[in-house]
């Protein structure tokens, strides 16, 4: 593939922890970072500079446990270390595919992974290396979501690409609703207006705010991820309005 046929060339990924489980009910279900990992490789081997958001709602969840009557402050703190565990199981399995990869860490934690340092991440990037931002922004109160808005904006990616289990934003929930229409692009505003459940409001007003458009695609479709950076109609895409 040559860099004409690429429509994007540094692209932030964002995966939902929950993605990880697989068919288990919690934890990480070892086949499914190795399907990642096939699914990024052929893009990462392209020349395409990847970065990765992971949440980590498969081991815990703040807002889970701020409902059960903890403090918010520390459950969102446990859910950021979880994304930190999801992170470096991504990383190994990358790693094992011969992919390299570096862990980056809003919350230091020297031994196991780098400290996030915006100018270092680029570098990263810059080398060829696959960087995995974890801990989400390293404060209570904000969604890995949001994390991913923030780090796409920072690093300066091209796209944020949000890899769920739907094949893009629809009008209403497809899997209750057969006459659902799904969008080929769809505003800001109107995400924000229709409330579409698309990322939280505060990273959707944060793209929004930097013109950092969304795509959002079903990662289950094999080799999707290689479609949705050389511009394929894979899903849709949240921009600014016309």
């Amino acid at each position: 593939m040559s860099d004409t046929d690429l429509k994007y060339r540094r692209v932030l990924l964002k995966l939902s922890g929950e993605a990880l489980m697989g068919s288990q009910s919690f934890g990480i279900d070892a086949a499914v970072p190795q399907r990642l990992a096939e699914e990024i490789k052929p893009v990462w081997e392209a020349g395409v500079q990847v970065a990765i958001v992971v949440g980590g709602g498969n081991i815990f969840r703040g807002l889970t446990g701020a409902a059960a009557g903890m403090d918010r402050a520390q459950g969102d703190n446990m859910g950021m270390l979880a994304t930190v565990i999801n992170s470096l199981a991504l990383q190994d399995c990358f790693e094992r595919n011969g992919m390299d990869c570096r862990v980056m860490s809003a919350i230091e934690m020297r031994q196991i992974a780098e400290p996030y340092i915006r100018r270092r991440a680029i570098r990263h990037l810059e080398k060829g290396r696959i960087t995995i931002y974890a801990a989400g922004t390293g404060n209570p109160y904000f969604t890995t979501d949001t994390a991913a808005a923030l780090r796409a904006c920072e690093v300066g990616a091209e796209v944020l690409m949000k890899a769920t289990n739907v094949d893009g934003i629809y009008d209403a929930d497809p899997r209750t609703n057969p006459d659902a229409r799904r969008y080929d692009t769809v505003s800001y505003r109107e995400v924000l207006n229709r409330d579409l459940k698309v990322m939280d409001a505060t990273a959707t007003a944060l793209c929004h705010d930097n013109k950092m458009p969304i795509m959002v695609f079903d990662i289950n479709q094999p080799g999707v991820f290689m479609k949705a950076v050389t511009g394929e109609n894979v899903g849709t895409t949240v921009v600014e309005e016309d």
